[in-house]
């Protein structure tokens, strides 16, 4: 596994990790979520401030609290005020920062909402937020102290919903767990629902190296009524009352599924612990939407969706990019080829060693050629990241890239495998 599995020891601004984070010490059971917005342009990000809540539930570690992997186009970081002690961090990969890269967005300004949440504090903490720059740095663009006795943090009841326990393999705070929301989905077909999660996850269970892994995952179906079937598809004219309000067309691109309700997301989820959020569309049609530690998405009864499930998972969880390069994406200047993408699946050679140098076998030619000699070899191969030039990709194809093989490349398996591994120590 990579050096970047264990924590470590840095200078980071407000704070110093101190070795490994003592909960008991800096929190109490239950979660503290900070409602914002992210706003701005191509150019301006700005956080304004929605609200606070707590939550009863914590699922995530309570050993793995600094993030070790880095990863993410925005993170936030929670400091103990009284000792300056760094005591959670968590990176993650918004809508609003892809929207940011569309020629749209040179024009306009947006808001999009956002979640954070961290285990609720026992002292006044400060939350840190900060947005990672074309230079690969990290940039604080919002700084609040919270003191948990505030009165205005809000400790109503979660929203009620039906729960169905899918998977139990031990303890939250052990485990990978994923909460499974259901839009466009009646009251009346929940049962649906819940068959359409075992066949997804059995589809997941059965690829490389999930298939090796299920013991470290719990799944949960939150069975959140919408008063229409489906979903939103703009461009055909389609609308449906849902409960998230998802779409198709996002940034005009027809296939791609989003839902920027991440305030009645959060709400519905609220009651189980989790560690992924993962929304089921019950539609036909062929689409989807991935985002780390932010959102997952796909539609359920598209002959691909199963396929499109595990990629778009493999963005959410594990923070993989996507490694094909010819598509009707619609992003500008979405990375600078002086720097490594954080990403682990790709790489612009400017600092290859601490990617997949070391599965690459020695007689592999770099850049590798996309020919049949090298199929099904870990190299270097150009084009990925939606650019035909100076982004590279692990393997010539990946489910990464394409609906195409059944398995992850070995680069995206290791990737995931130490994700698993991280998050449930």
């Amino acid at each position: 596994m990579r050096k970047f599995l264990a924590i470590i020891i840095l200078f980071l601004g407000w704070g110093t990790v101190k070795g490994a984070v003592n909960f008991d010490q800096y929190f109490n059971e239950g979660v503290f979520r900070f409602d914002c917005y992210l706003t701005g342009n191509s150019t301006v990000t700005t956080v304004l401030p929605a609200a606070m809540k707590f939550e009863p539930v914590w699922g995530g570690s309570r050993t793995n609290l600094a993030d070790a992997q880095h990863y993410g186009t925005f993170r936030f970081r929670v400091f103990n005020v009284a000792d300056e002690a760094l005591i959670y961090s968590k990176g993650f990969a918004p809508i609003f920062q892809e929207w940011q890269t569309t020629a749209e967005a040179k024009s306009i300004s947006k808001a999009f909402y956002q979640v954070i949440r961290f285990p609720f504090p026992k002292q006044a903490v400060r939350l840190v937020i900060e947005r990672r720059k074309f230079d690969g740095e990290f940039d604080a663009i919002y700084t609040t102290t919270i003191n948990p006795s505030n009165y205005f943090i809000v400790r109503e009841k979660p929203v009620p919903v039906d729960v169905e326990n899918i998977l139990l393999s031990g303890t939250p705070d052990k485990k990978i767990d994923i909460a499974f929301l259901a839009e466009g989905y009646k009251a009346s077909e929940m049962d649906k629902f819940v068959k359409d999660i075992r066949r997804l996850t059995d589809s997941l269970f059965a690829v490389k190296p999930f298939s090796e892994m299920k013991e470290y995952f719990n799944l949960y179906a939150v069975k959140s009524p919408s008063v229409d079937s489906g979903t939103d598809i703009p461009g055909d004219g389609v609308y449906a009352n849902t409960a998230f309000n998802s779409s198709f067309y996002t940034f005009d691109i027809s296939r791609y599924l989003t839902s920027s309700d991440m305030k009645s997301i959060h709400d519905q989820a609220a009651s189980v612990p989790y560690d992924q959020l993962y929304v089921l569309v019950n539609s036909t049609r062929y689409g989807g939407g991935g985002f780390y530690n932010f959102l997952n998405l796909t539609t359920v009864d598209h002959a691909l969706s199963p396929k499109v499930f595990i990629h778009e998972f493999g963005h959410g969880f594990a923070g993989l990019g996507d490694e094909y390069y010819n598509s009707e994406v619609a992003y500008e200047n979405y990375y600078n080829l002086e720097v490594e993408p954080w990403e682990p699946n790709l790489t612009t050679l400017v600092n290859f060693a601490s990617k997949w140098k070391d599965l690459v076998d020695k007689s592999t030619p770099m850049p590798t050629p996309r020919t049949a000699d090298y199929t099904g070899k870990v190299g270097v191969f150009e084009g990925g990241g939606y650019m035909t030039k100076g982004i590279y990709s692990p393997a010539e194809d990946c489910r990464m890239k394409s609906n195409a093989p059944q398995d992850f490349c070995p680069v995206c398996q290791r990737a995931i495998r130490e994700t698993i591994l991280l998050n449930t120590k």
